[in-house]
C-alpha cells in the first residue's frame, strides 16, 4: 500500500435495501480526522446482481483507492429477512400437514441456501477483484457478519486484508495513518498470508462521533438520496452490560456502555428531519433504554429533542425497567412510533436466558406508560417462544401475559413477533445445546447443511410441532387486512392447551380482576 492514503472507497457488499449506517458514521469519522482523504460509497445492494461485478471494476479503475472497505453485513442463511424468510421455510417445511408445501418449502430451502452459498463466494470474489486489479490497495472488511465470523472471513480474504470485529472508527483511521500501531479488534492478514489476531486495547470515544456531516456524505454517497423515504438509523450508544444467552451484543461491542452527546445525536435527526425530509428514525443501540446511566442519557437526547419540536416518529428496542412516568411522557411527546421490546410472560424463561428483568415490573411500567400519554402507539412483543426451559405453563402463561396487554393498549395495537432463538456461535445456549446434544461438539456455524440449519432456528420437540402448526393455520386462516399472524397464532395456541390441559381455574386468572 502507498505510504500516504490519498483515497478510500467503501462498498456495501449486497443485503436488502437498508441503509447503510455503519458505512456512513465510519466515512463521516474519516473525513473530520482526515479531510484530505478523498472518499467514496458503492452500495452494491442497490446494484442489479448482473451488474455488481462490472460496477465495481469500473469504479476500481477510475478512483484507484489506496484502501478497499467492504461492509458485510448478515452471512448466515438462517437469519430471516424482507427478501428470505427461512422461518416460514423452515416452518413448512417441518411442520406443514400438506405435502405440496413441504415439497414447495424443500425447493425453496434449497434456493435460500444455494442463495447464501452463492452470495458468499460473489463477496470473496469482490475482494479478490480488488487484489487483481489494485494489487498495492489495503482491504478492510467489517460489518456485523463479519464481527461474529472475524476468523473465518479472514481465513477466505486476500493478503494484506484488516477484518474488523465490532466497530471501525479508530481501526479504520489506524489503516489510513500506515497501520504501524493498529487499533481496535482486528485480524489480519499479511503479504505471506499468516492471520494475526490484535485484540482491542481500549473502547474507542463516542464523544468523537459528533453530527453526521450529511451534506458532505451527499457528495461522496450518490445513492444517499433513495433511502431518505425509508427509516434511518442513528445510534446513540454503544456497550451493552446484559448477558442473554442468545445474544452476541456485550461480546461484539463490549459490556461497558458508551454514550454519544446527546446535543450531537439531536442534531443528526434534525439535519435528517429538516433538510432531508426524513421523518422515520430508528434507534439502532443494542438497546435504547435498559441502565439507570442509559436511561438519564436517553432523557437527555428526548429534551433536546423536545427543543427542536420535529415532526417524527422514532423507534428503538427498549427495556422499560428504569423508565419512569416523565421520560415516558418525553418518549410519547418526541414521536415515539412504537414500543418495541423482548417479552417472555415466564418469569422462569426470563430466567433462563439471563434477560435480566422482573416480569412483574415489566408490566407495571406497561401500565405506567397507557397512563402516561399513549394513544395508539403499536406495542411490539418480540417473543422467544419455545427457548430452552419453555413448557405448556410458561407458554400458556406467556398468553396471559399477550391478553393483559389487550386489556391495557388495545387487541389491535399489540402486535406478537412471533420468533425462535437463533444459535449464535459462542452463546451459552449454543454451549448448552451442544451440552445436551442437540447440537455436535464442533458443528460449523456456517455450514449449508440444512438439517444443521433447522437447528440452528431453535424450536424443538415437543412444543415445536404445536407452535409450528398455530402459525401455519394462522397464516391460511385469518383475514391480513383484520387480524395479524401474531395475535391469530397466539389465539390458536391458546385453544390447543386448553384442549391439552383445561384451565382448572380460570376464574383466577390475571384478567379475573380486569
Amino acid at each position: 500500500m502507498p505510504t500516504e492514503v490519498r483515497s478510500i472507497l467503501y462498498v456495501r457488499l449486497p443485503c436488502w435495501k437498508i441503509y447503510p449506517g455503519g458505512v456512513v458514521y465510519v466515512a463521516d469519522y474519516i473525513h473530520k480526522m482526515r479531510p484530505q482523504i478523498g472518499q467514496h460509497i458503492l452500495d452494491l445492494a442497490l446494484v442489479k446482481p448482473s451488474d455488481r461485478r462490472r460496477v465495481l471494476a469500473e469504479r476500481l479503475a477510475t478512483l484507484r483507492p489506496d484502501i478497499v472497505g467492504f461492509s458485510w453485513r448478515n452471512m448466515q442463511s438462517f437469519g430471516p429477512h424482507p427478501e428470505d424468510d427461512a422461518l416460514d421455510v423452515v416452518i413448512n417445511f417441518d411442520h406443514s400437514p400438506k405435502l405440496h408445501r413441504r415439497v414447495k418449502a424443500a425447493f425453496q430451502a434449497t434456493r435460500i441456501i444455494v442463495d447464501y452459498s452463492l452470495s458468499r463466494i460473489n463477496n470473496f470474489r469482490y475482494m479478490k477483484l480488488v487484489r487483481k486489479l489494485l494489487p498495492e490497495a489495503r482491504i478492510v472488511v467489517g460489518g456485523t457478519a463479519v464481527s461474529i465470523f472475524g476468523q473465518y472471513v479472514a481465513k477466505q480474504c486476500p493478503t494484506d486484508s484488516v477484518v474488523v470485529v465490532g466497530e471501525g472508527q479508530d481501526t479504520m483511521l489506524s489503516v489510513v495513518d500506515g497501520f504501524t500501531q493498529p487499533v481496535g479488534e482486528l485480524f489480519y492478514k499479511d503479504g505471506a498470508g499468516q492471520i494475526i489476531h490484535h485484540r482491542r486495547d481500549g473502547e474507542f470515544d463516542l464523544r468523537q462521533e459528533t453530527t453526521v456531516d450529511f451534506p458532505y456524505i451527499e457528495t461522496i454517497f450518490p445513492d444517499f438520496p433513495r433511502y431518505l423515504g425509508d427509516t434511518i438509523g442513528v445510534h446513540t450508544k454503544r456497550g451493552c452490560p446484559y448477558h442473554c444467552h442468545f445474544c452476541l451484543y456485550n461480546k461484539i461491542e463490549g459490556a461497558s456502555q458508551r454514550y454519544r452527546d446527546p446535543v450531537e445525536i439531536a442534531n443528526e435527526v434534525e439535519i435528517l428531519n429538516k433538510k432531508y425530509g426524513v421523518t422515520n428514525i430508528w434507534f439502532t443501540d443494542a438497546q435504547f433504554c435498559s441502565t439507570k446511566r442509559s436511561t438519564e442519557h436517553v432523557e437527555q437526547i428526548l429534551d433536546e429533542l423536545i427543543k427542536r419540536q420535529l415532526q417524527i416518529s422514532w423507534s428503538g428496542y427498549i427495556r422499560l425497567n428504569h423508565i419512569k412516568p416523565e421520560v415516558a411522557r418525553k418518549m410519547l411527546q418526541t414521536g415515539l412510533g412504537s414500543l418495541d421490546l423482548s417479552f417472555t410472560g415466564s418469569q422462569e424463561i426470563i430466567d433462563a436466558l439471563t434477560l435480566g428483568y422482573n416480569l412483574d415490573e415489566q408490566m407495571a411500567a406497561l401500565k405506567m406508560f397507557r397512563d402516561n400519554g399513549y394513544t395508539n402507539q403499536k406495542v411490539k412483543l418480540y417473543l422467544p417462544l419455545n427457548a430452552p426451559g419453555e413448557t405448556m405453563d410458561t407458554l400458556r402463561a406467556t398468553i396471559d401475559k399477550i391478553k393483559e396487554c389487550y386489556a391495557l393498549f388495545g387487541r389491535d395495537n399489540v402486535l406478537p413477533f412471533i420468533f425462535f432463538i437463533g444459535v449464535q456461535p459462542g452463546t451459552p445456549v449454543e454451549r448448552l445445546l451442544q451440552q445436551q446434544g442437540y447440537l455436535p461438539k464442533k458443528y460449523n456455524p456456517l455450514t449449508l447443511n440444512p438439517f444443521i440449519i433447522k437447528k440452528l432456528l431453535y424450536n424443538p420437540k415437543p412444543l415445536g410441532r404445536m407452535i409450528a402448526r398455530a402459525y401455519l393455520e394462522a397464516v391460511e386462516s385469518m383475514d391480513p387486512a383484520s387480524e395479524y399472524v401474531g395475535r391469530a397464532t397466539m389465539d390458536i395456541l391458546e385453544r390447543e392447551l386448553d384442549l391439552i390441559l383445561p384451565r382448572q381455574n380460570a376464574e383466577h386468572s390475571p384478567l379475573a380482576a380486569e
